[in-house]
């Protein structure tokens, strides 16, 4: 009992002692000033954040820390927008921002990101991009982001010093950061407005590679310096002439774009209408390409198919995983003209998830003899399927002579035990650079492995995806033009422009092209 006493007793002492705990971490000036500021930074009350700073300094019970000096610079930042506090802002930020460093403690990305921001908006590039390569060469955990940069990169365009813009471009790659619509449009800009057209073209296609469809913003800077008188005196030097050339160099690059510098001469048109759904832009009549990866890029993504396959099937049986993928290399080597792969496995097991359900072969049928008929050289697709599958199905008097059919014929290959089929059927694309019928989302972590951009733009142009509805089969194949920025052979560009239901039936686009161009006859592949 006395024991059971003394317990209540020790539990009612802890329990009422820590109120008290409580109300000590409450009295800690640090942590009230740290909750003060942040509420003052939620209401965006500049004023009283300043007076809670204030007083700090002069007291010698708080000792200021990064995340204060964070707070109030974020908030000196985010003040400049309001005209009435924009001064204000800019000198006690600096103010702030000397103490923190005179205090010894060193700034990080979102300390240096509020700064550059106010020396921006005080018209300083110079300071913004300052502190930023200050803050790089010291190193440490934190590092600059897009948004570091910005402010200088901004500021120096929007005042047309080019070329310190351009530094601080060169100065962001560097760090490994790429640019993105905002920044580039700004550099676009500022290369147009004086009249360097090396660099115009250049972030015309930094655009094409980063952002695709432009903004309607972007799109009025770009037609700007179509319309301009300089876009007007820029020529091609002759290379328009060599057409087989530019092809070439559009083949290589996948398609939509040669980047081998301006085409034609003379003035340009520009015109802003739609495409149809098959491609043909309605203003110029041109065909828009459906852009693929280009030979570069193709071969890293097949090399890092067969390294990440191997590595796979070595884990799992020794040594005998460079046999098996290499037998399947080699076999791919000498039967390899096919339109498509297909991936049997998703095809077969599609929709069967009932009480009665199985392996449909009926299915993955009727999706050959579909790519059969739609190929306009009658050719078979190459059917993917796990030995095990395989031998299930000719274990089936039904099915028999379909798999051996297909087998003869080298339409069917079945991967071999331990392998897993996704390798097989996604290398086979690749390497042949053809058409994948599966529904699989290749989300798998290994798959991001391959690169998440790449890999997007390899899956819109081959990933053909499948419904069966009440048995009748539909195929959804790539669609026939890509929409991205387009340069053609012939010096015309295309632009898509971002709209709100992302309904390409009501895109607008804009045309731009040399009237001399469009008018020119051609002979022998040479423009005269």
């Amino acid at each position: 009992m006395a024991t059971s006493d003394q317990h209540r007793s020790r539990h009612h002492d802890e329990s009422s002692s820590r109120p008290n705990k409580k109300k000590k971490l409450s009295r800690n000036p640090e942590t009230n000033l740290l909750f003060n500021l942040n509420s003052c930074s939620k209401s965006k009350d500049l004023s009283a954040a300043l007076a809670l700073y204030d007083a700090a300094i002069t007291s010698s019970e708080v000792r200021l820390s990064q995340q204060h000096f964070q707070t109030l610079l974020y908030l000196c930042s985010t003040s400049i927008s309001d005209t009435s506090l924009q001064n204000l802002a800019i000198d006690r930020g600096f103010e702030i921002f000397d103490r923190m460093v005179s205090s010894g403690i060193s700034p990080n990305e979102a300390s240096v990101t509020s700064v550059a921001r106010l020396a921006a908006a005080k018209g300083d590039g110079d300071h913004a991009f300052k502190v930023v390569k200050d803050f790089v060469s010291v190193g440490g955990v934190s590092i600059p982001r897009l948004r570091t940069y910005a402010p200088a990169l901004l500021c120096f365009c929007e005042k047309l010093e080019a070329e310190k813009g351009y530094e601080v471009e060169e100065h962001m790659e560097a760090e490994g950061i790429a640019l993105e619509e905002a920044e580039i449009s700004a550099l676009l800009k500022v290369s147009a407005a004086t009249g360097r057209e090396n660099k115009v073209y250049r972030y015309l296609h930094k655009l094409r590679e980063y952002v695709g469809c432009v903004s309607e913003e972007s799109s009025k800077i770009i037609e700007e310096w179509f319309c301009g008188e300089k876009a007007g005196e820029v020529s091609d030097n002759g290379i328009g002439s060599d057409v087989e050339m530019l092809r070439e160099a559009v083949l290589k690059n996948g398609g939509g774009w040669h980047g081998h510098g301006w085409i034609g001469e003379g003035n340009w048109i520009v015109k802003k209408g739609n495409v149809s759904s098959t491609g043909r832009c309605l203003s110029c009549s041109e065909q828009l390409a459906c852009v693929d990866t280009n030979e570069v890029e193709t071969q890293k993504f097949v090399d890092s198919l067969v390294a990440l396959a191997m590595d796979r099937k070595a884990k799992m049986n020794s040594c005998e995983s460079d046999v098996v993928f290499s037998e399947f290399q080699d076999w791919l080597e000498k039967h390899g003209d096919y339109e498509a792969i297909v991936d049997g496995a998703n095809i077969g097991l599609y929709q069967q998830n009932f009480v009665d359900g199985s392996f449909s072969l009926s299915q993955l049928e009727s999706v050959v003899k579909e790519l059969y008929r739609e190929s306009g050289n009658n050719k078979w697709p190459l059917i993917l399927l796990h030995k095990r599958r395989v031998k299930a199905l000719l274990e089936n008097p039904t099915h028999r002579n379909l798999v051996e059919e297909w087998i003869s014929n080298g339409v069917l290959y079945a991967t071999p035990p331990g392998s897993n089929d996704d390798w097989y059927w996604l290398y086979a694309a690749a390497k042949l650079k053809c058409l994948l019928v599966t529904n699989d989302e290749m989300r798998d972590h290994i798959f991001e492995l391959l690169g998440s951009t790449f890999f997007q733009k390899w899956k819109e142009r081959h990933q053909v995806r499948y419904t069966f509805v009440k048995g009748n089969l539909k195929l959804e194949m790539p669609s026939p033009f890509s929409v991205v920025i387009q340069e053609s052979e012939k010096g015309s560009w295309h632009f898509p422009v971002s709209c709100e239901n992302n309904e390409e039936s009501s895109r607008t686009w804009m045309c731009v092209s040399r009237q001399s161009i469009l008018d020119s006859p051609k002979s022998n592949g040479k423009i005269p």
